[in-house]
Parts: structure tokens; sequence; C-alpha cells
């Protein structure tokens, strides 16, 4: 069966094209897909090529996504034809043939396909804020407003976060932040960005920090901008190290916390205090979306046809269109027929 599929296929080129897919054995599902989402720091690094990504062409990215159950592997117990289902680390693909643990039901009929489609990256967010093991009225911040910042946001004032402090360069993206949540955004090119942060700690310093833009940069002003004792969760992907952190008197001395939070670092079988598996954060989130605590409106840029993938890539890639416009924050893919 033909399966209408957008691939990377060079650096900086996606193409549109029909692959082909299998019906389902043993343990596996085939999903119809209808919308999937996306992440735009991941696939453009992996568009690009760029250092501590996967270097084999084609690439099938897209590991956020929703669809219906249409067949299934003869092993399969606890998914039938007609179930709906996030998808974890499936392509953005007309169809996706995977396994049962990549699958998580959706029975809450509150929650809308399209809101669904943000779930798994949302829980990759999730997964760097529980890790900071936030307490009731800590200071926080998050730096960099892409998706995952921008859920990360959302999540921390559901937590108690107090101020709660949103960074980035984008005005438009700060204002979207304070919308959802942020008590303070602020621009981390200002000359004073750090003093601002101080002083809106009360010289403290911020408690508990989510680092989301993958920038040596940004990681060291996080640095500079915590408390003593403070932790900062690594959720973006600094593939490059490029700036110098005085180590000793940036972590060492002030005992703060460098933590880890790669989406891969996760609990399989059970969830424990601030260490939930995949399938919790998922389901947990679904929950506060249907019972709307978690907002997907605003976060949401776009809704497109597959057909535009090649063209929504290249301005992916280059970071801007011809209008000199950035590439928008929420973008999925309707694959309904």
């Amino acid at each position: 069966m033909e399966n209408k599929t957008i691939a990377f296929t060079s650096v900086g080129v996606a193409e549109l094209l029909d692959m082909p897919v299998g019906h389902p054995t043993g343990d596996q599902v085939l999903v119809k897909t209808e919308y999937t989402v996306i992440s735009a720091g991941t696939e453009r690094a992996c568009l690009l090529d760029g250092p501590n990504v996967i270097h084999t062409w084609p690439k099938l990215l897209g590991y956020s996504g929703v669809g219906r159950v249409v067949e299934v592997g003869e092993s399969v117990k606890d998914f039938a034809v007609g179930d709906r289902v996030l998808v974890y680390h499936g392509h953005h693909a007309q169809y996706n043939l995977v396994q049962t643990h990549q699958l998580t039901k959706i029975t809450d009929d509150r929650v809308d396909s399209k809101d669904a489609a943000y779930v798994i990256v949302a829980s990759m967010g999730l997964g760097g804020v529980r890790k900071l093991e936030l307490e009731l009225a800590e200071s926080a911040m998050v730096m960099g407003l892409g998706i995952l910042g921008i859920f990360a946001v959302q999540q921390l004032a559901l937590s108690g976060a107090n101020p709660l402090i949103a960074v980035d360069f984008n005005e438009e993206r700060r204002k979207i932040a304070l919308e959802l949540g942020a008590d303070y955004a602020l621009n981390p090119g200002d000359p004073d960005f750090v003093e601002q942060v101080k002083k809106i700690t009360g010289g403290r310093g911020v408690n508990a920090t989510v680092e989301v833009t993958g920038s040596s940069v940004a990681m060291k002003q996080a640095l500079d901008c915590a408390s003593y004792m403070g932790r900062i969760a690594l959720l973006g992907c600094t593939r490059v190290s490029d700036c110098a952190v005085d180590y000793y008197q940036q972590v060492h001395r002030p005992g703060v916390k460098l933590i880890g939070a790669h989406n891969f670092v996760r609990p399989k079988v059970e969830s424990f205090p601030h260490h939930w598996t995949h399938h919790d954060d998922c389901r947990a989130l679904l929950g506060l979306i249907g019972a709307g605590k978690l907002k997907i409106g605003p976060i949401r840029s776009r809704i497109c046809k597959p057909e535009e993938g090649p063209a929504l890539y290249d301005w992916l890639s280059k970071g801007k269109n011809e209008a000199g416009e950035l590439f928008p924050l929420g973008i999925e893919f309707d694959w309904n027929e």
C-alpha cells in the first residue's frame, strides 16, 4: 500500500513522496493519521544535518501525532480497530505502522484530535518541568519560547511557580507566554537581562529554570541567573558547546544542579515522584486539555495540507521566508482525506 509521506531527502530539502507501508504483524498496529505537529527545533537540526543527529537519508520525522487504528497484528490485545491514539515517534505520513508501546489511547471525548496532536511534544516539556521538583511559590524561568518552551510555561504556572519569567527574543512569543501564565516576559538580548531577572526575584536569582533553546550562550545566561542551590533542566538539545562556563563559580560553589532532561531518560514501566513514564504524562496532559487547564489554541499558528510540506520545510531551514517572517510557532499537518 502506498503511503503519502514527508521525507527529508538531502540537506535543506523535504519532499512529499509515496512510500510503501506494510500490514501489521505480531505486536504492530497500523494507524491512519489525522494530524501531526512539526517540532521545529529537532526537525530543523535534522533537516540541516547538524551535530548530534542521525546522518543517513532519507530522514522521516514527525514524532507527535494522532490517528485511528485501522489494523492490528495477531498479538495485539489492548488496541482495537477504531481506537483513537497518540503516535509516539511516528512519521509525517498518511499511515504509521508502529508497535503498541508507541501508542497511548485517547478515551476523553472532550479532547479534539487537533489538540491531541500536540500532547507528545507537550509531554517532553513536562518531563523537564517535573525533574525540577518545583515547590509552590518558587521562582521559575523558561528560556526559549518555541513549542516546548511555551508548554513549559503553562506547566510551571499550573505547578505554582511565582514569579514565572518567560524569555525569548521574539516579541510575539513573549506576548503568548504572558497570555498563558507567565508573570514577566524578557528579551535575553537586553544588556541588563541578568539584572532584570535578579530584580524580579528579589536579588536571589531563579530557583528553577527550564532551558529550551539548545544554545550554549543561553545556558550560560541561565547559570548567571540561577539562585544559590538553583536547578536548571536542560530540555533543549544543546548540540554545539561554544560558550565557556566557569564551572567552579557558576555550578560547583553555588551548588547549582544541572539536570539532563532528554525525553528518553524516563522510567519505562512505573512512574515515581518527579519522574513519570511517557504514557502517564500523556494521559495527564490529555486530562488537562479536556478540563480546559492546558491551552492549545494560542500555540497553534496554522493547519496545513501535506502538499505544503516542502515549502514549509524550506522556510524552516532558512529561518525566515521571503517576506522576512519567522517560522510560525505551532504548525500541524492535516492528513484527513
